[in-house]
Parts: C-alpha cells; sequence; structure tokens
C-alpha cells in the first residue's frame, strides 16, 4: 500500500470520510484542502434526477454569479459595422464579422464566448462544425445572440456564464476562483443552485437534487449534503 503525501494527508484530516456538508461550510474547506500553487478554479458537480434524453428534461440556462468568476473571459462579437463600437466601448476582445468567420473556418477559436446578431446567424451557421463541439456556439437562450450586443458582453464580463446538463444527468460548471473569499464562494454557488431549481422541469419526478459536490482543480470533491439545498 503506498504511502500519502504530505499534502495527501493534509486532505484527509479535513475531509471526514462519509460525511456530507452545509454548502456554506464546503466554500470554507474547498480553500482549506487546495494545495496547487497556482490559482485553482472552484467546480461544482449536482446530478439532477432527469432524463436527458427526454426533450422536456433537458436542464439548460445562464446564471449571473454575484462575484464574477476570476477569469479572463474572451469574448469575440460577430457583428455589422454599426454595431461594433458599441462592443469595443464595452469591452469586447475582438470585433468584426467576414475576417473572423474565415479566421474560425481555419480553426482558429481562441476565444471563450462568442456573442453575434439575430441577423447574421445565417453565416455562422456553417460555422457549426468548428464551434459545436467546443460549446462556442451562439445560442439565444444562454442571451449570446442578441441586438443588444453592449449589454451581453458587459454582463459574461462580469461574470454571466451558461451551463446545460450532460447525458449523464449532471452539471458541471466552474463558479469561482480559491482566491476567493468563502463567502464569496458560497454566494455563486448559492446562485448557481438556485437558478437549477427554478429549471426544475414540471416532468421531472421525484428527488430532483440528488447529489452536490464542489471541488477546486486536483483537488478532492467535497460532498454537499442537497438537504442544505433547503437552507438557500
Amino acid at each position: 500500500m503506498s504511502k500519502l503525501t504530505k499534502n495527501q494527508k493534509l486532505v484527509a484530516e479535513k475531509i471526514e470520510a462519509g460525511k456530507s456538508y452545509s454548502l456554506k461550510e464546503a466554500a470554507a474547506l474547498v480553500k482549506e484542502i487546495t494545495t496547487t500553487k497556482f490559482d485553482a478554479s472552484v467546480d461544482i458537480d449536482v446530478r439532477l434526477g432527469v432524463d436527458p434524453r427526454k426533450a422536456n428534461q433537458m436542464v439548460r440556462g445562464v446564471v449571473s454569479l454575484p462575484n464574477g468568476t476570476g477569469k479572463d473571459v474572451r469574448v469575440l462579437v460577430l457583428c455589422t459595422s454599426e454595431l461594433e463600437a458599441e462592443a469595443k466601448a464595452a469591452g469586447a476582445d475582438y470585433v468584426g464579422l467576414d475576417e473572423y468567420i474565415d479566421k474560425i473556418k481555419g480553426g482558429w477559436t481562441d476565444v471563450d464566448v462568442i456573442i453575434t446578431m439575430p441577423s447574421i446567424m445565417g453565416k455562422i451557421g456553417a460555422l457549426g462544425r468548428v464551434l459545436g463541439p467546443r460549446g462556442l456556439m451562439p445560442n439565444p437562450k444562454s442571451g449570446t445572440v442578441t441586438n443588444e450586443i453592449g449589454k451581453a458582453v458587459k454582463e459574461v464580463k462580469q461574470g454571466k456564464i451558461d451551463f446545460k446538463v450532460d447525458k449523464f444527468g449532471i452539471v458541471h460548471t466552474s463558479i469561482g476562483k480559491v482566491s476567493f473569499t468563502p463567502d464569496q464562494i458560497y454566494g455563486n454557488a448559492k446562485e448557481f443552485v438556485n437558478t437549477l431549481i427554478k429549471l426544475k422541469p414540471s416532468s421531472s419526478k421525484g428527488v430532483y437534487v440528488k447529489s452536490i459536490y464542489l471541488s477546486s482543480t486536483m483537488s478532492k470533491g467535497i460532498k454537499i449534503d442537497p438537504k442544505s439545498v433547503d437552507e438557500i
């Protein structure tokens, strides 16, 4: 049997085997068990009581994290010339249309979010093979297809994220950084879980929130008592 490293022993001492923690406890604990030298991301995984194979049980939405994501989100705006100034003023990293469409066709995807206008989705539809697998395809449901370009850019830069349940019924996303305070991590996690609860499909029967885990990059997952969701 291999020996535990110093960091593994530290984690083992902090997390009680078989115990489920409240969301607030986990928000503080995830900082204590993170031993990476870089500013690790804080992730949340929620298993839902839904069948994603059924269209009426697909859970997808957007949430504006009150404390931001802690990431420098690179935004590309594909728009007509009259909205370029608005996009740049709002903080978009890249703004244009045909030149960026050509770059994407050539394989360029060095961005985190793409925002565009309804009137030019016809042009962008051809990019589905490149953008789809990378989760970059603009979508009206996530607020990335809109005529309010400036507003959309500001929201993304300030911490708006979109999420979707996977084929296993799990929603996974990052909600901040380990450098955040416990209250900031808790605040973001609380907002995310509340949003998930509001999106519960009417066709979903039985237990909706089956399990919740909070972790950081390369850290052990902290099991959260789903009943503690009632507290928030």
